[in-house]
């Protein structure tokens, strides 16, 4: 005849016991566990090592010790979670990157890219993993993602925000890779990203084979100033005045670009003119904050970037932002439903509405 025990006893253990490492946690002995338990001593190593299944009243008791739940101690071995997997992945911004930064993954052909989710204030973004090694560009996945309804978008425009909406809507995760133009070409070139957003126009750095061009929309780009205009900045000529501040973009920006022709045209040498090779803004909103939170004077972004901060804007010239595909990204599902967002008049009216962007061209093809 077999007794309560050899009922609960398995030979084959098919509970998962945390029962060893939440009693540590908590600090208590095995014997002062089995006392407030009513069980012996063994009796806890047993269920600590799997090879005792407790009855329903033991596991209660030894929840309530512990203050935590029956299923924090006790788990089928199919409800265990697995250890996390570990891939590699290649890193876009590598150099900023750093064990435990969280990341965003997407598939790029047969590529594994990996993506800074970089925080922004008061909000933490999505990612699928943890970087467990910047220079083996290791990932530890927090959860499995798919390729397939994922686009990889890299550049510089704040609406691509409003264009992630959309395409959440019809079933597309974006991914962003908030970099200048310059870069996000040399990453299309690479075939690291599906789309690369550009408001260049040096034929050099565009692609000229194997790649489709369709217009985003049109903004304005000038001077971004503090509400009022307070030191009376009115032209570039004006940045070379002694005290005032200027935040400059990064290397290889549209932004800088556009300073750099026009301080030539006025004359003026970028070494005169304070805050030009200092601290450098990666992004129109990272620029204009910088002018709203008073570490700057002045910078160069777009009217978008300066309505989100309530700030002044001086436009200097008018630019249109485009989309530079590769030839082989063109049918897939994901490009194909972002192509078609493009030519949404609800799309169009939220770009128009919170960017003031001229969205007459929005979805044509211009190669």
């Amino acid at each position: 005849m077999s007794s309560a025990d050899d009922h609960d006893t398995i030979r084959e253990p098919r509970v998962h016991s945390r029962l060893a490492e939440t009693r540590q946690q908590r600090g208590i002995a095995a014997a002062e566990l089995a006392r407030q338990a009513g069980v012996s001593r063994q009796t806890i190593y047993a269920m600590e090592a799997g090879s005792y299944v407790p009855n329903t009243l033991v596991a209660l008791r030894l929840a309530r010790i512990l203050e935590v739940t029956v299923e924090e101690l006790f788990a089928l071995d199919a409800e265990v979670p697995r250890p996390p997997r570990t891939v590699k992945a290649h890193l876009v911004a590598a150099s900023d990157l750093f064990a435990g930064s969280p990341v965003e993954l997407c598939q790029v052909g047969n590529r594994l890219v990996g993506v800074p989710a970089v925080p922004v204030p008061w909000q933490l973004l999505p990612a699928d993993g943890l970087l467990v090694n910047p220079a083996r560009s290791t990932v530890q996945l927090i959860h499995e993602q798919t390729g397939e309804n994922r686009l990889l978008v890299a550049g510089c425009d704040p609406a691509t925000s409003v264009l992630s909406r959309h395409l959440q809507r019809a079933g597309v995760t974006l991914v962003a890779a908030p970099v200048n133009s310059s870069v996000a070409l040399h990453l299309l070139k690479r075939k690291v990203v599906h789309v690369a957003g550009t408001h260049l126009r040096d034929g050099e750095q565009i692609p000229q084979r194997g790649v489709h061009v369709f217009a985003f929309a049109v903004w304005e780009e000038g001077l971004v100033v503090a509400r009022g205009n307070p030191r009376k900045i009115r032209t570039v000529t004006d940045l070379a005045r002694p005290g005032i501040r200027l935040i400059n973009r990064e290397k290889g920006s549209g932004s800088r670009q556009l300073l750099d022709r026009l301080l030539k045209g006025s004359g003026i040498a970028p070494a005169s003119v304070p805050g030009y090779d200092g601290d450098s803004a990666a992004g129109h909103l990272a620029a204009a904050w910088r002018v709203y939170a008073g570490l700057a004077d002045c910078c160069i972004a777009t009217r978008s970037a300066a309505r989100a901060f309530g700030l002044d804007f001086l436009p200097l010239t008018s630019e249109r932002y485009d989309l530079v595909i590769r030839q082989e990204h063109l049918e897939l599902a994901a490009v194909e439903r972002m192509l078609d967002v493009l030519t949404q008049a609800a799309f169009r009216r939220e770009l128009d509405a919170l960017c003031g962007y001229d969205t007459r061209e929005t979805g044509r093809r211009i190669t």
